[in-house]
């Protein structure tokens, strides 16, 4: 069992590819059944730092683990509101108050996780992308889903800016077709119909959504499983063509899990199954409300 502990008030650079590392080989000797499905749940802006977004989102999390079997949980990014604070050491504590919480909720229960970043934490500003990689994780990144046995992986992308950084284009370029994915990052697609929900300024430019599209290897348009997005506090989904290339792909923006500009129709997470048969994994994503 990886020991996902952390110590309280430490402040040394954590590495999440030694504390989360999901190696497919720890799965190894595990007898499953032909058919199951591995539960977890994709986590909006939560703004903590922000007026009461700590109790909020303090209530908030305990109710996304409670329900299922979370084996894992994706945050979205402005986890922290690093742009709003005063300065470096309160962006520092905002950053802390987010993981004290994460860390209480998540590590009894063996549930594992990891961030994208977004725009409030994307800023050179109170050095808040500096301490975004030292309480979380790099910037973009791929790892296998805890009990999807290696088949299906999170990748996670640099977006907070409202584009994509290179290297998260090259991270897309690299992906194989052997297996499934699970795409996260803060600023949502411009993908058709969205502008009916979704603020047009919180969304990236068509050419940044085609570049993002072009990047993704023709033989795993396929083996993407969902998009899923953040940053505009609402919920939208749109689940088939999304892109000529990706037909049947589903594209989600979150709501919020904080105070920050978060209304009691936008609180709430996506609560996520993907079912794995015969070796081809699926995706059902469900709306869940938290007030």
């Amino acid at each position: 069992m990886i020991n996902i502990r952390k110590k309280k008030n430490s402040h040394k650079k954590i590495s999440r590819n030694t504390r989360y590392p999901f190696p497919a080989s720890t799965q190894s000797g595990v007898q499953l059944p032909p058919s199951y499905t591995v539960n977890l749940a994709v986590v909006g802006d939560s703004h903590v730092g922000y007026s009461n977004s700590q109790s909020v989102f303090n209530s908030f999390l305990p109710k996304v683990v409670s329900s299922g079997n979370k084996r894992y949980i994706i945050f979205g990014g402005d986890n922290a509101h690093a742009l709003g604070a005063s300065g470096r050491q309160e962006a520092r504590r905002y950053y802390q108050q987010f993981i004290d919480i994460v860390d209480r909720e998540l590590t009894p229960r063996n549930i594992y996780y990891q961030t994208s970043i977004g725009n409030w934490e994307d800023t050179s500003r109170n050095d808040s992308r500096t301490l975004f990689l030292q309480y979380f994780n790099n910037l973009t990144g791929r790892v296998n889903i805890p009990r999807t046995q290696g088949l299906v992986q999170h990748v996670w992308l640099d977006n907070g800016t409202g584009t994509f950084s290179q290297e998260s284009i090259t991270l897309l370029n690299n992906l194989d077709a052997n297996h499934y994915y699970i795409i996260d990052f803060h600023w949502p697609l411009y993908v058709p119909g969205i502008y009916s929900t979704v603020n047009p300024d919180h969304v990236v430019s068509r050419q940044q959504t085609e570049e993002f599209f072009q990047a993704i290897p023709a033989n795993v348009r396929n083996r993407i499983l969902g998009i899923f997005t953040h940053h505009a506090h609402v919920f939208y989904s749109k689940l088939t063509n999304i892109h000529s290339n990706f037909p049947n792909t589903p594209f989600f923006v979150t709501g919020c899990s904080g105070a920050y500009k978060c209304s009691s129709v936008a609180s709430g997470y996506y609560d996520v199954n993907i079912t794995i048969q015969n070796n081809q994994a699926t995706l059902q994503a469900r709306k869940v409300i938290v007030n």
